[in-house]
C-alpha cells in the first residue's frame, strides 16, 4: 500500500509540474505571438475582433494575442497587372506567355478586330478601403481595366489606334480607370498605363501589312506630288505677277507718253492759234532738222525748174 501511495503523489507531482510547464510555455507563446513585425514598404492594418482598429507602420509592434489580427498591405510599392500576356521570367531577356487571347482581342469604332497588350501600374493608396470595400480588389480591377480599355478602343479607328491615338487612349483609360476606382472605393491609385503591343490578329496581318504598304505608298505618292506642287506653283506665280507688274510699266510709260505727247500738241495748237504763219515755219524748220541729218541723199528742187539741179556735196560741210 505504502508503494502504490508514493507512485500516486510521484505521478500527481509530476502532473502538476507538466502542467505548470505547459502554462508557462503557453505564456511565453502567448506574449511572443504578441509581436509583430511591418515589413518595408508595408503598412499593418489592425482588426480587433472582426473590427478595424488602427493601422501601422514598418516596425516592431505590439497587439493583443489571439484576439487582434494584422493584415500587411504594400502601400510604397508599385504593382502592376498584364493584359494579353504574363512575364514568366524577368530579366535581361524576359519571357513572356501569351495565351491570354481573350484579354486583348477587341473590336475598333470602324468594326475592325485588333490586338491590344497593356500594362497598367498602380499603387495601394488606402489600405483599410483596399481590404474591406471591395471583394477580390485585384481582381476587380482587372475587370474595369479591360472594361475602359475595350470602350476607350471602340470609341477609335483602326488607324489610330495604331497610330496617331495611341498616346490619347493611355491617357483616356488612365483617367477612365482612376474615375471607377474613386467610385468603388478600392483605395488604388493608378499611376501609369502603358501599350506595349497593338497589331491585327495573326490570321489578317499578312493582309493589313499589303493594305498598309500600299497606305503608305499613297502616302509617299501624296508628299511627291505636293513637293512638285511647291516647286512650280510658286515659280509659276512669280513669273506671273512679274509679267502683270511688266505690263504694268509698260501701260504706264505708254499713257504718261501719250499724256506728254497729247499735252505737247495742245501747247503747240495754242501757240499755232495765236500765229499760224510763224508757228508753221517753226514746225517745219524743226522737222527739217531731224529728217536731213538722217537722210543719205539730199536733192534741191527748185519750185519753177523743170529739171533737177546737180547734187549738192552736202558730205562735206
Amino acid at each position: 500500500m505504502a508503494n502504490a501511495e508514493d507512485v500516486m503523489q510521484s505521478v500527481a507531482l509530476n502532473a502538476k509540474k507538466i502542467i505548470k510547464i505547459g502554462i508557462v510555455f503557453a505564456l511565453v507563446i502567448a506574449i511572443l505571438s504578441g509581436f509583430y513585425i511591418v515589413e518595408a514598404e508595408n503598412v499593418g492594418v489592425i482588426l480587433r475582433f472582426g473590427k478595424y482598429t488602427k493601422t501601422t507602420t514598418p516596425g516592431l509592434h505590439l497587439k493583443i494575442p489571439l484576439i487582434d489580427k494584422v493584415y500587411q498591405v504594400a502601400v510604397e510599392r508599385q504593382l502592376k497587372q498584364e493584359f494579353g500576356f504574363r512575364t514568366t521570367a524577368a530579366g535581361v531577356r524576359s519571357h513572356h506567355s501569351r495565351d491570354y487571347a481573350s484579354e486583348s482581342v477587341m473590336l475598333t469604332g470602324d468594326l475592325n478586330v485588333i490586338v491590344v497588350d497593356w500594362i497598367i501600374q498602380y499603387r495601394i493608396e488606402d489600405p483599410y478601403k483596399f481590404l474591406f470595400k471591395v471583394r477580390n480588389p485585384k481582381e476587380t480591377l482587372r475587370d474595369m481595366s479591360e472594361a475602359t480599355m475595350r470602350e476607350v478602343v471602340g470609341d477609335r479607328t483602326l488607324n489610330e489606334v495604331l497610330t496617331v491615338g495611341r498616346q490619347e487612349i493611355t491617357i483616356k483609360v488612365e483617367e477612365g480607370l482612376q474615375e471607377l476606382c474613386n467610385q468603388y472605393e478600392n483605395g488604388i491609385r493608378i499611376k501609369q498605363v502603358v501599350l506595349q503591343n497593338v497589331n491585327p490578329p495573326d490570321e489578317v496581318k499578312a493582309s493589313f501589312n499589303e493594305v498598309n504598304q500600299a497606305q503608305q505608298d499613297r502616302e509617299k505618292l501624296i508628299n511627291q506630288a505636293r513637293s512638285e506642287y511647291n516647286k512650280v506653283i510658286p515659280r509659276a506665280r512669280g513669273q506671273a505677277e512679274q509679267t502683270i507688274q511688266n505690263a504694268e510699266g509698260y501701260a504706264s510709260v505708254r499713257i504718261n507718253g501719250a499724256k506728254g505727247d497729247a499735252s505737247r500738241f495742245l501747247a503747240v495748237l495754242e501757240e499755232y492759234e495765236k500765229a499760224p504763219e510763224i508757228t508753221r515755219q517753226r514746225i517745219y524748220l524743226e522737222t527739217m532738222n531731224k529728217v536731213l541729218p538722217v537722210m543719205e541723199k539730199k536733192y534741191i528742187i527748185d519750185e519753177q525748174s523743170s529739171g533737177v539741179l546737180p547734187l549738192l556735196n552736202l558730205d562735206n560741210k
